[in-house]
């Protein structure tokens, strides 16, 4: 008897138009944390030319990231319903109509209104583009394409500060401020323009989208957020009241979830993460960890261009070592440290290092005369910068150690979303100190209370649980 030989089914192509999508996919990520920092440097001339209240500056950045992270918790389900390709199509079509109208803003609360609208839009893009790479490379070469996505977060957060204070400052054609969205056109249309080569994709069993969750889910999240972050110092009695209101409706929102969950229907966050306590931490670390970032950022801006007098070109150049030292410290990190040092010791040491960097930072501030600039500010930021690449680098990871296959794609949406939750806290609250003391020293005093309050949500979170005999 003889064997015939078994013949293989060949593999099937690869993609063909892969890498001209993927740089689809890199421009978006890149126009989206772009315009996260390059509003922040010309918030001061924004308010200058606009009027208003000075408590709003803060809100030119918060109210982005605030619809960025309500808008997080929904987009990505979008995308498994109704075609990640289409949905990221719909997305950026949008956030550049919402960045024309944020250029020809007549006013601050149409500005402020504009940029959570675009908020909106770019919550539709960002979720949508694992998806795409993953649908499109296979392999050796799907770990390239997502290799490439650091590079571009990277050399974005060095160039965002840069960039909104050179445009500010050229004032190309009169423009002044209202470059800093119009630079969004040119780089939407290049992202629309390639966008058929992607190929569309979407999940094999359509789920259906929980309608109640999701607005339990963003009422609550508001009413927590927004009273808090709303004005300038300590919060109010209304303000804390609406908090707590907040609270009660998200904890409406988790007994939602599992009872959804119990019934066999799709939830928007899988119960399951909320159990033990490695993963809560890891959401309350990340709130914290961001907060002080982007809190540190807006307070340099507007001691430099509203206490100081300097324009915007020098705030951006200010804030230059900040990003590069997060740079080196997210590549030094990545490629050598968390291999030879392991990620949790890693991630403690950015902690220590950004706060030897807040330390350096006021004691820049105490060196030189009231209105003087700090010279040894720029070498604070470096090494502050230095100490946020260290922890960004290992955190995700260590963060989704303890998550299952099953949960991986709602714990790394619900992480996204309080990175930008942290975000719209610290721009708010850290900014809001400094707009009420006029002084640098309370807000980083702030900002390093926040840091403190992070140490111990990052030991829970790294912390094994204990094994019974």
């Amino acid at each position: 008897m003889t064997h015939q030989p078994t013949t293989l089914a060949p593999a099937p192509a690869p993609y063909r138009s892969r890498w001209i999508a993927l740089v689809a996919l890199l421009v978006a990520e890149a126009m989206n944390l772009l315009d996260a920092t390059i509003v922040q440097v010309a918030g001061p001339v924004i308010h200058d030319d606009l009027g208003g209240a000075v408590a709003a500056i803060p809100w030119f950045s918060a109210a982005y990231t605030l619809a960025f992270a309500l808008g997080l918790l929904v987009a990505a389900r979008l995308g498994d319903i109704a075609g990640r390709r289409r949905v990221f199509r719909i997305g950026v079509a949008a956030f550049a109509v919402t960045s024309l109208a944020c250029a020809l803003a007549p006013g601050t609360g149409v500005l402020i209104g504009m940029r959570a609208a675009q908020g909106l839009a770019a919550a539709l893009i960002i979720p949508q583009t694992l998806g795409l790479i993953r649908a499109m490379f296979d392999g050796d070469e799907l770990s390239k394409a997502l290799g490439a996505i650091g590079p571009v977060m990277g050399l974005s957060a060095v160039l965002g500060p840069v960039l909104g204070g050179v445009l500010t400052h050229a004032d190309v054609l009169g423009s002044s401020w209202r470059a800093v969205f119009l630079v969004n056109l040119p780089l939407a249309a290049v992202v629309l323009a390639l966008v058929p080569r992607l190929r569309e994709d979407r999940a094999p069993v359509r789920p259906r989208l929980d309608l109640l969750g999701t607005a339990l889910a963003m009422a609550g999240t508001a009413l927590l957020v927004v009273p808090l972050a709303a004005g300038t110092g300590v919060p109010g009695a209304g303000a804390w009241a609406a908090a707590g209101l907040g609270a009660l409706v998200l904890a409406g929102f988790v007994a939602h979830q599992r009872r959804a969950a119990a019934a066999g229907r799709t939830p928007l966050v899988e119960p399951s993460l909320l159990r033990g306590r490695a993963f809560p931490s890891a959401l309350a670390t990340s709130t914290l960890f961001f907060a002080v970032m982007n809190g540190v950022m807006i307070t340099v801006v507007l001691q430099l261009e509203l206490g100081l007098g300097r324009g915007p070109l020098t705030a951006g150049l200010t804030l230059l070592p900040w990003s590069a030292g997060l740079a080196v410290g997210s590549g030094a990190a990545g490629s050598r440290l968390v291999p030879r040092y392991g990620g949790a010791r890693v991630l403690v040491a950015g902690l220590v290092v950004l706060a030897a960097g807040l330390a350096a930072a006021a004691l820049a501030h105490r060196a030189v005369p009231a209105g003087d600039y700090p010279l040894g500010l720029p070498f604070a930021l470096a090494l502050a910068g230095l100490g946020v690449g260290l922890f960004t680098a290992p955190f995700f990871t260590l963060a989704l150690r303890p998550v299952s296959d099953q949960e991986a794609g709602s714990a790394a949406g619900l992480l996204n979303a309080v990175q930008q939750l942290g975000g719209t806290l610290g721009v708010a609250v850290v900014g809001g100190v400094y707009l009420t003391a006029a002084d640098a020293l309370p807000a980083l005093g702030t900002a390093a209370a926040l840091l403190a309050a992070t140490a111990p949500a990052a030991w829970a979170m790294l912390a094994r649980p204990r094994t019974r005999n």
